[in-house]
């Protein structure tokens, strides 16, 4: 794939996303987007493809409402000491991606699998024979490239190809939707099954979210 720019690639990641969680358009910021989720913990996020000290430092100045997220493309050691008190650090990401291609994986035997297509997002499902919730994973489109987000497998249903199943099934859909490349941005435990399936790594992102003493659970 043709060298992208950080900028852009975070771009197209968050369009895509956007639709998976269905909150609102993302807003221009001088530094990047804005994002409303409307969720009581998630209520707003700032997205920094290219964060420097002083825009970070800005934007914290003008927090007050818990629950505001900070998406900084950057390592957390370079990005943390501009937040200050009252931010929280939630487990480190990856944005990641990958060629599309169409593809027939195998239902691994004991397990099904169900798919749909719904407000621009498909949806997968493994369950086991007995109905029971194993894996799952959504991938939404934006132009040429597709958004998969919320992969995870069940504890006792890991380590049985179920991830591997659902990513190949949504590469799958969003190839024969039109879309070639595939974006996500994966935990350090999703990162080595997308490395198998031949995703990059193309920038970290430092997850922070605000969370004053006084407004803890």
């Amino acid at each position: 794939m043709p060298d992208t720019g950080i900028s852009e690639l975070v771009r197209s990641w968050i369009d895509g996303w956007v639709v998976s969680r269905g909150s609102s358009d993302p807003i221009d910021e001088p530094w990047g987007w804005t994002i409303d989720v409307g969720q009581p913990r998630h209520v707003a996020r700032h997205v920094l493809p290219e964060p420097s000290e002083g825009d970070v430092r800005k934007i914290v100045a003008g927090t007050s409402a818990p629950g505001t997220w900070l998406k900084l493309f950057a390592e957390e050691q370079a990005v943390l000491p501009w937040a200050g008190p009252g931010w929280r650090s939630d487990v480190p990401g990856y944005l990641m991606t990958g060629q599309l291609r169409p593809e027939r994986p195998e239902v691994p035997s004991g397990y099904t699998l169900t798919s749909w297509t719904r407000g621009g997002v498909s949806r997968v499902l493994v369950r086991t024979s007995a109905g029971h919730f194993a894996a799952r994973g959504q991938v939404a489109r934006a132009g040429t490239h597709a958004v998969v987000d919320q992969v995870e497998t069940a504890t006792g249903h890991q380590r049985k190809g179920l991830g591997s199943l659902v990513m190949r099934t949504l590469q799958s859909t969003a190839y024969e939707a039109g879309a070639r490349t595939g974006l996500l941005v994966g935990t350090p435990e999703g990162r080595a099954l997308y490395s198998s399936l031949g995703w990059t790594m193309r920038a970290p992102m430092t997850s922070l979210w605000y969370e004053p003493a006084d407004a803890a659970p």
